[in-house]
């Protein structure tokens, strides 16, 4: 097969070809699952990096990295796929990777829609549209402008049509750009109405306006948690998980409670989101958001991106908030921080900082979303010149006539939408995806993680023993990851289980111990305001009669710390 490049986009089948071969190559460490299957019935692959040899992912503690649920979000199956690659063949040299398949798994969905994606990147007829190729929730094409590639060269782009009553003209220093017009209609045209690259269902010759998609469907306002209607929030579907590929990954995540974290890997705007969606920051548990800020820093210093609260920083509408998102999920239900990786940005790329507002404009913070209501016009001109310097000039499309079949002489052009927006640039992509591999090893390596730190058997007369243990946790994150999950009792306690051999009796003590939570260090920020208790260890004793020489095996267990077993003999 051929090499695996990070400079290209693959569709399903060389996907699905380089994943299986991972699994080969790397058999004691890589396993492939099917954890579900697409609306048209595709494999949704799951892969699980870990070393066997130490023990299986299940009493491990792990990490979750899905990608590609927008079905033009390509970009991040690259990404993921180059993390599996850089961990695999990094296992044996570099010490990070090395400890964390030893000691911790990760569980890894490439492409979690793979029908919408095959659907963007087939070359004859592509289509874009939001998630999944469902219908949903028209059957049929209502009337009005749909978007389409009329004219065959396998680009979708804009067309603008000449109209005195259009609110664009042509920039008076770049006519390839279009501005807005004056406000009291005192400037000059030509003047344009612009519309996307399509054509239009029953026109009447006059009005035209955008038809809603057939495929209606965002994943990604599927999932089971502040879930409202389609009618509230286009794009929900009929119920909470009512796509096959959100009830797939649902159904895998709540079956592995030793999940400690997540990113979900989208486009484009190059910051790293989390939740809220819904709630300001006042709303979290303090600890958790002064850890989500910690955790944040680090975002920043490994990848670059900043790392923002979706409820403040990435808003559609300031009176909106999105809802059934798959990071307040993450968060809210099973108790883990969780992140939206919003990989590239042009603006980005241009030396344009939307991280903050221009010096001298009105408002406040950043401008993630506020940035396509209003910005300069001169960040459309900077931006206008690194397309041209890093793209050959493809990234923006100087205008052309076509015959459009319904109006006439119509210009196409403007920005190629598909080629700079969406996804980087190829030859850009895999200087854009390389550095989040770093954030998974070193977020997967922060997790609770369970070891004995006393093991011991005391000979007490006459074949009685009393046995202890000690354990601790000596991961970063405490035991039960988060505040809200420690509230809401979302993560199983720490339990002891104590094996005797034939014959013993257990004269105190109970077979099965349960101790609670472990802390980890992720509380302790200063040494001016805080001790050090050893909230971090659990311990465990019995008193059995046995025959000397005999054994008994401890077995400590949580979920999300992992399991740990030691045999102890009876002298």
């Amino acid at each position: 097969m051929s090499p695996l490049l990070f400079n290209t986009y693959y569709r399903y089948a060389e996907l699905t070809a380089f994943i299986q071969d991972f699994a080969a190559r790397f058999p004691q460490l890589c396993r492939v699952t099917e954890i579900g299957k697409s609306y048209e019935g595709r494999a949704i692959w799951l892969l699980t990096l870990t070393n066997t040899d130490t023990g299986p992912d299940t009493d491990k503690p792990a990490f979750w990295v899905d990608a590609n649920i927008h079905a033009t979000e390509v970009a991040p199956s690259i990404c993921a796929l180059y993390a599996i690659n850089k961990i695999l063949n990094g296992y044996g040299t570099d010490p990070q990777i090395t400890r964390l398949l030893d000691t911790r798994a990760l569980y890894i969905v490439p492409r979690v829609n793979p029908d919408g994606a095959e659907l963007y990147l087939q070359p004859e007829g592509h289509r874009r549209v939001r998630s999944s190729t469902r219908p949903y929730p028209f059957t049929e094409p209502r009337d009005g402008l749909h978007e389409h590639d009329i004219d065959g060269d396998q680009r979708i782009l804009f067309m603008r049509l000449k109209d005195p009553n259009g609110a664009w003209k042509a920039h008076p220093d770049e006519p390839r750009l279009l501005i807005p017009r004056a406000l009291d209609g005192s400037d000059s045209g030509p003047f344009y109405r612009l519309f996307t690259e399509g054509a239009i269902q029953n026109y009447d010759g006059l009005l035209i306006k955008e038809a809603p998609a057939v495929e209606g469907l965002d994943m990604n306002r599927n999932f089971p948690v502040e879930w409202v209607t389609n009618a509230e929030q286009p794009g929900a579907g009929p119920y909470p998980t009512s796509e096959p590929e959100v009830r797939a990954l649902v159904q895998f995540i709540v079956d592995h409670p030793n999940i400690t974290g997540a990113i979900t890997f989208h486009t484009y705007s190059a910051v790293y989101l989390r939740p809220s969606s819904t709630r300001p920051d006042s709303d979290l548990p303090s600890q958790d958001l002064w850890t989500y800020q910690k955790l944040g820093e680090h975002v920043k210093r490994l990848t670059g991106y900043p790392a923002v609260p979706l409820y403040h920083d990435f808003k559609y509408h300031p009176k909106q908030a999105i809802k059934g998102v798959f990071d307040d999920w993450m968060y809210d239900h099973i108790g883990v921080y969780s992140w939206t990786c919003e990989l590239w940005s042009p603006q980005r790329a241009a030396g344009i900082d939307l991280s903050k507002r221009p010096e001298g404009s009105s408002g406040s913070g950043s401008r993630y979303i506020d940035w396509y209501r209003d910005h300069p016009i001169e960040e459309d001109v900077q931006l206008l010149k690194w397309v041209d310097e890093n793209t050959g000039g493809k990234g923006y499309v100087n205008w052309y006539t076509f015959q459009h079949p319904q109006l006439g002489e119509v210009e196409l052009g403007g920005w190629d939408w598909e080629l700079i927006w969406r996804n980087p640039p190829p030859h850009l992509l895999e200087k854009e995806i390389a550095p989040h591999a770093d954030l998974i090893v070193w977020q997967s390596l922060i997790s609770p993680q369970l070891e004995f730190r006393e093991v011991t058997a005391t000979a007490l007369g006459e074949g009685v023993f009393r046995v202890r243990t000690v354990v601790q946790n000596s991961g970063w994150l405490p035991t039960y990851i988060t505040a809200q999950a420690k509230d809401k009792k979302l993560a199983r306690g720490l339990e002891f289980d104590l094996s005797l051999p034939e014959g013993a009796t257990l004269m105190t003590g109970e077979l099965k111990v349960e101790a609670g939570q472990l802390e980890g260090r992720s509380t302790k920020h200063t040494i001016f305001w805080n001790s050090d208790p050893t909230d971090d260890r659990a311990k465990a004793e019995w008193v059995v009669r046995a025959a000397p020489g005999s054994e008994v095996t401890i077995t400590a267990y949580q979920p999300r710390a992992g399991r740990v077993k030691a045999v102890v003999k009876l002298q």
